[in-house]
């Protein structure tokens, strides 16, 4: 079976987004962007308002944002500042609001600069998840949130209306666990390029139901035709985990490099992808209690310690059956750079192959890098 109307789909879910977004705008809708899932999405949209994704994974307009920047920043940073400041994001247009989140110094600094182009609110986030009072903390970084929201919204925020987006969220969590974990399987189904293809495009869905219906009736199909049929993966493809920095449009080349080259990538331990859909919310009781508990616990390389990690990283190895760990991490992205000594050591601890690669938005290094993985992926064999 074909499922590339489908997966189509899926990969024109920003574009469509962009419209959708002003239709909703037209009608009234307030729109608040967003730039770390730190920050609850039930939260957000409890208020009423449309959460849309604004970090920027290009390099289309990294050069504009060195007008204000230095050049030696996080190319995610430097490329979400670039698309504010040039008008490039219909999403920034749109946003009546933005919330940051202090996941790293540099966005802190960029957040400075945003603040004079829209209303900001800043989640301080703790820092050490075992620290006494961090859970505190958190909570009443949640708290706030909520108030900024509806004194900037000028709207109201229950807690009913949390609970209900508490329950959808986790309905959406479900849905995308069965659709990934169908990496588990030997050899899995799809590709992984395919697969992060949906989950990159789940950022950009307004409408959650919707969402979740079509991740459903694809998860379905792809069994069903696994059943039948097979998988167009070969059984020799190495089963690759890709970790580290947030990847984007401009890095999803390495995705590529690694299935073209005999690979093939069965699970994404990065940002927003696997780890994020991992854990549901309590969906009964305190909505901000439940909300802590869960959040808490993200794996983010801007926590310390961060055991929390390596732990998610040393079963999803198991889990998935991986062969092979790729860590990507992006140009001066110092908190998962420092981090790779602690990510290497999980893995030579399971006795398979590890592979660091730092990279940054451009395409010139698409040599060298094919060069590397490809060399990688032979020491497997």
């Amino acid at each position: 079976m074909d499922f590339t109307p489908m997966l189509n789909e899926f990969a024109e879910a920003r574009q469509n987004g962009f419209i959708l977004t002003k239709e909703l705008k037209d009608q009234g809708k307030k729109v608040v962007g967003v730039y770390c899932g730190f920050a609850p999405w039930e939260i957000i949209t409890a208020s009423g308002a449309i959460a849309v994704w604004l970090c920027g994974m290009s390099d289309t307009t990294i050069p504009d944002a060195e007008q204000h920047l230095p050049a030696n920043l996080c190319p995610l940073i430097k490329s979400s500042y670039g698309f504010a400041i040039t008008g490039k994001c219909p999403y920034f247009y749109f946003s009546d609001m933005l919330i940051g989140e202090t996941t790293c110094d540099g966005k802190k600094k960029m957040y400075e600069f945003l603040s004079d182009l829209k209303p900001m609110h800043i989640m301080h986030l703790h820092q050490n998840p075992k620290a006494e009072g961090s859970y505190r903390y958190y909570r009443s970084e949640m708290v706030k949130l909520k108030e900024a929201l509806e004194k900037e919204l000028d709207i109201e925020i229950t807690d009913d209306a949390i609970r209900d987006r508490i329950k959808l969220r986790n309905r959406e969590r479900k849905a995308l666990r069965n659709f990934y974990e169908m990496g588990k399987m030997v050899p899995p189904p799809i590709y992984g390029f395919d697969m992060r293809k949906v989950i990159q495009a789940t950022l950009f869905i307004a409408d959650k139901e919707t969402e979740i219906e079509k991740v459903v009736k694809l998860t379905n199909a792809i069994k069903e035709d696994y059943e039948k049929n097979g998988s167009a993966v070969p059984a020799t493809a190495k089963r690759i985990m890709v970790t580290g920095s947030p990847l984007g449009d401009a890095t999803e080349n390495i995705i590529k490099i690694i299935e073209d080259n005999g690979g093939v990538v069965v699970c994404f331990e990065n940002c927003a992808a696997i780890k994020d859909k991992e854990d549901g919310v309590q969906e009964t009781g305190d909505p901000f209690d439940a909300l802590t508990t869960r959040y808490i616990k993200s794996g983010c390389a801007c926590m310390s310690p961060n055991d929390h990690r390596m732990d998610m990283i040393s079963h999803y190895i198991d889990e998935y059956m991986v062969d092979g760990v790729v860590d990507v991490i992006l140009q001066t992205c110092h908190t998962y750079n420092v981090e790779t000594k602690r990510v290497k050591d999980v893995v030579n601890q399971k006795n398979i192959p590890y592979l660091n690669l730092e990279t940054d938005y451009s395409q010139e290094t698409i040599g060298q890098l094919t060069t590397r993985i490809a060399a990688f992926l032979e020491m497997i064999n």
